[in-house]
């Protein structure tokens, strides 16, 4: 795999200098060799300075910040000018321009099935950027579209590895565990993209829902789901307070109940307090054993 060289060039402002002063020079020695005894192949070696000194204006460029200029000579990698300013090299050279700045990407919505065969749509965003020039140039043909095709393609590889919702106590999923599944996304992606010269800054989900031909089943079995575990803690609730009541009435010696009555009022109060209504209370005249 080739590696980064870096390169500083030299200075474009020093080079202007040169080159302007070898045009005045040789301008000056033409307009002379009318007053004195020029001979042609004179004529001829000023005219060969002049068109090389206007070649190597050629080999001024100027690099902005965080951009890179990628140097080829002849097919050959030379390096990479990343330092910002004023700079010469050969003129003979291509420049290939990379940008440095971190960029985004959001990958379209992937329909795709989740761990346990639910159809999905997710789609993701990737804050990236180039740290490897050679690599971005050289390793593959077009690293932006690399980025793209291989942002989706590590999205599908997390989306089949997590169910959409856990549904068992610490089971990871894609709408719980949002912290743990941007991590993993953003390991699969760096890994894909390492060879591109590219650095995966941050990953992470920016859209997650249930395909639509699913999606009011799946709304149904959420809300089921909120229900159940509503009533759980209703009587999880209504048990303790029943336990409380017939201990501070044991405590106090309000009254003494027989295992019967115990067992009545306990249905009674569970029903007071897990029904969905409010309770229609009902005056006993008699005893308590003759209502």
């Amino acid at each position: 795999m080739l590696q980064e060289k870096v390169i500083k060039g030299s200075s474009g402002w020093a080079m202007v200098g040169v080159l302007a002063a070898g045009i005045v020079g040789a301008v000056g020695l033409l307009i002379g060799s009318e007053t004195v005894q020029a001979t042609p192949w004179m004529v001829v070696a000023l005219a060969i300075g002049l068109a090389i000194d206007g070649l190597c204006w050629a080999g001024l460029t100027v690099v902005s910040p965080n951009v890179a200029k990628v140097v080829l000579l002849f097919g050959h990698y030379q390096g990479s000018i990343k330092a910002p300013g004023f700079r010469w090299v050969n003129p003979l050279t291509l420049r290939r321009t990379v940008s440095l700045k971190v960029r985004n990407f959001e990958s379209s919505k992937l329909k795709v099935n989740d761990n346990i065969g639910n159809p999905i749509e997710i789609a993701a965003i990737v804050v990236w950027r180039v740290i490897e020039t050679a690599e971005a140039v050289f390793e593959v043909d077009d690293y932006e579209h690399f980025v793209h095709v291989q942002t989706e393609s590590a999205v599908r590889v997390l989306a089949t590895s997590f169910p959409y919702d856990a549904h068992e106590e610490g089971q990871l999923s894609l709408r719980g565990s949002a912290d743990e599944v941007s991590h993993r996304l953003r390991e699969e992606i760096h890994a894909r993209l390492a060879k591109a010269g590219v650095e995966v800054i941050e990953a992470r989900i920016s859209h997650l829902a249930y395909a639509p031909e699913i999606a009011n089943a799946m709304l149904r079995r959420q809300q089921a789901t909120a229900i159940i575990a509503a009533r759980q803690k209703i009587v999880e609730g209504a048990v303790g307070m029943v336990e409380m009541a017939l201990d501070l009435l044991s405590a106090k010696h309000v009254v003494q109940l027989d295992e019967e009555r115990k067992a009545s009022m306990v249905s009674n109060l569970l029903v007071v307090l897990c029904s969905d209504r409010d309770a229609q209370p009902v005056v006993n005249a008699g005893t308590l054993y003759q209502g």
